[in-house]
């Protein structure tokens, strides 16, 4: 899945481009295999990283950090506990 957003010929493409092309490799990555939980699946995928990066960039500053990703604070920590970010 990491392979999509490597290629800097797609560097400047919108995020949905590069999801829709994750998703994609994904399906043919399984053949014939149906996925199940795929909704949760994705969601847990991105939310990781999503939550470290934005935490990095506002310096540790958790206001910030949920601030920039319209987050209630306490929601915010809360995921941060599960993602063991804390």
């Amino acid at each position: 899945m990491e392979s999509a957003l490597d290629d800097t010929d797609h560097a400047h493409e919108p995020l949905r481009i590069h999801v829709e092309r994750v998703v994609r490799q994904y399906f043919a990555m399984l053949g014939d295999e149906i996925p199940t939980d795929l909704y949760e699946l994705i969601l847990k995928e991105i939310e990781q990283p999503l939550l470290s990066v934005v935490l990095e960039k506002s310096l540790g500053n958790q206001t910030k950090c949920a601030q920039i990703l319209g987050l209630n604070r306490g929601t915010l920590r809360k995921k941060l506990k599960i993602y063991g970010l804390m």
